[in-house]
């Protein structure tokens, strides 16, 4: 491993052992550790400063990581995103309630998701009933996709069974194959995009780590796929663009160029919006 790219002592979840176009990575504390990685933006009441898990920004001016979506896979095949379980607390000395539950060693939150607009979305509201399978958008950047699945339908295992082999002409095939989709957005206009992969990388890795044998399943592995820079929707092998940047086998973002590792995630902070007022 290219110890200038990857220093010893940095505490990453690292599932591959090199990234592509990797930018030079220092140390940072692991989930579940005392370190983080910190990045500010204006804080609102209702907002502040939240830990998360997302995956890493290896080039651009990404100034943070993307923010993970547990996975759970249901009886029927199909795969769904976790939503938090809610709980009562006192802030500003009243009563609320907050989406928050402890998954796999790490504190996971709805307000994960509450950054570029998405802090506005119903979806994101702690105690909405909301569907929590993933499904298939439109216009989607995947061939397989638009050849084999209808929008709206939800996403099944089944739509995966190549998982291993996958491959679009960018960058290796075999590294995982991803989908677009779209979570607890049915019946708004306000949709939270994600990013899904399947990889056997993630599969492996899951076999012996707390967190991520939590928050993934059967190789399952998504993120809100949000631009952290200016909010733009980035991709998995969504286009030969990224071979450009050296980005052919990571999540590019066509509009600055920023550079997302998929398969290491860490824990990072940054400052929550606010949701808007009941």
């Amino acid at each position: 491993m290219d110890e200038d790219k990857y220093p010893a002592e940095s505490g990453r979840r690292r599932f591959v052992k090199g990234v592509v176009g990797g930018a030079a990575l220092a140390g940072v504390g692991t989930v579940g550790s005392a370190a983080v990685n910190s990045a500010t933006s204006p804080q609102g009441a209702g907002g502040g400063v939240t830990e998360y898990v997302g995956n890493v920004v290896v080039d651009g001016p990404a100034p943070r990581g993307m923010p993970q979506i547990p996975v759970r896979i249901d009886d029927d095949g199909v795969v769904r995103g976790v939503w938090p379980a809610l709980r009562e607390t006192t802030q500003g000395g009243r009563t609320v309630t907050v989406a928050e539950t402890e998954l796999g060693g790490v504190t996971y939150s709805g307000e994960w998701f509450q950054y570029c607009g998405v802090q506005n979305a119903p979806g994101v509201e702690p105690d909405a009933d909301r569907d929590d399978a993933f499904r298939y958008t439109t216009g989607a950047p995947y061939e397989w996709q638009t050849a084999s699945v209808t929008p709206g339908d939800p996403v099944t295992v089944d739509d995966f069974a190549d998982y291993r082999e996958w491959g679009n002409g960018i960058g290796a095939a075999g590294l995982g194959k991803p989908a677009a989709a779209r979570w607890r957005s049915e019946g708004t206009a306000e949709n939270l995009p994600v990013q899904v992969i399947r990889s056997a990388t993630v599969e492996a890795a899951a076999a012996d780590d707390e967190w991520l044998a939590a928050s993934t399943a059967s190789g399952f592995i998504a993120y809100l796929n949000k631009c952290t820079h200016f909010c733009c929707v980035p991709g998995f092998k969504s286009t030969g663009q990224s071979a450009t940047f050296g980005a052919e086998n990571l999540v590019y973002c066509p509009c600055h160029q920023s550079v997302y590792d998929p398969f290491t995630v860490e824990r990072q902070t940054f400052v929550a919006f606010p949701r808007p007022e009941e």
